[in-house]
């Protein structure tokens, strides 16, 4: 075979639907999560560890600006613990009866705080990237909470020919492969409250677990309504069932004859 058939060869393997993408990006896997069943309700241990894993590691960038302290009651934390939290957060209000902001201590009612007063403070503490808000991270990429342990776990080294810039990580499951966040995460990050080993792994899974709860506060009741409104739908259909046939059986079963002079 010539050398213009092999070049010719080449190019339509280079080409051809078999390539992969041009993009550098590889879909996550199903991991199996526990909450994804129909009537599977969020793990709250994992949901604690993993806020536990946002606020010393992941609150430094990011925010989860619709997540409120008094959402986390019963979820993460007591609500005196809580209201503990909030207490150590100076939260900018106003303006006061001389039309001045001031600062106070946070209340239950107040957002998680966010790490920077403005976008164009956190574009400037970080290189120009603008940390993303991680509440509805979970919903908008696809593959939702797989996507966000995929990423956290998936920092590697570049392959042979991909170049990247100064200041970008290589991770293949980033669109374009070259993602500004440097690996947030490894062994012993945080020291978990409950004695679990916080390997890189269990640190993803947690705080994935906790940015999906972000995502869907409402995941278990919209779980146990639903539940309800299909076992009241079930009863329903069955008596309606039931009543049609009762109402229509004597109509269904009784039989009419005709006779030739016209008289049933």
């Amino acid at each position: 075979m010539g050398s213009s058939a092999l070049a010719s060869l080449a190019l339509t393997v280079t080409n051809g639907p078999t390539a992969s993408n041009s993009d550098d990006t590889i879909p996550s896997q199903d991991y199996g999560w526990s909450h994804h069943g129909a009537l599977s309700s969020f793990d709250y241990s994992a949901v604690r560890r993993g806020y536990q894993v946002y606020r010393e590691v992941c609150a430094s960038c990011h925010s989860v600006q619709r997540i409120h302290f008094r959402e986390l009651e019963g979820v993460t934390h007591t609500r005196k613990e809580l209201e503990e939290m909030a207490a150590d957060v100076d939260v900018v209000d106003g303006p006061n009866d001389e039309g001045e902001m001031f600062e106070r201590p946070g209340k239950l009612s107040d957002p998680l705080p966010r790490p920077y007063a403005n976008d164009a403070a956190a574009r400037h503490a970080n290189g120009g990237a603008l940390p993303p808000d991680l509440s509805l991270m979970a919903k908008a990429r696809h593959g939702g909470v797989d996507y966000i342990f995929a990423l956290l776990t998936g920092y590697q080294d570049a392959p042979t020919g991909k170049v990247m810039l100064p200041g970008l990580y290589y991770n293949p499951y980033f669109s374009g492969g070259a993602i500004a966040m440097p690996p947030p995460l490894m062994d012993g990050s945080v020291d978990y409250e409950d004695g679990t080993p916080a390997t890189l792994s269990q640190c993803a899974k947690d705080v994935s677990i906790f940015l999906n709860w972000a995502a869907e506060p409402e995941h278990d009741e919209r779980k146990k309504q639903g539940f309800k409104y299909m076992v009241c739908l079930g009863f329903i259909l069955g008596v309606t069932g039931y009543y049609k046939r009762y109402r229509w059986s004597i109509f269904k079963t009784r039989k009419i004859s005709y006779t030739k002079d016209g008289k049933t």
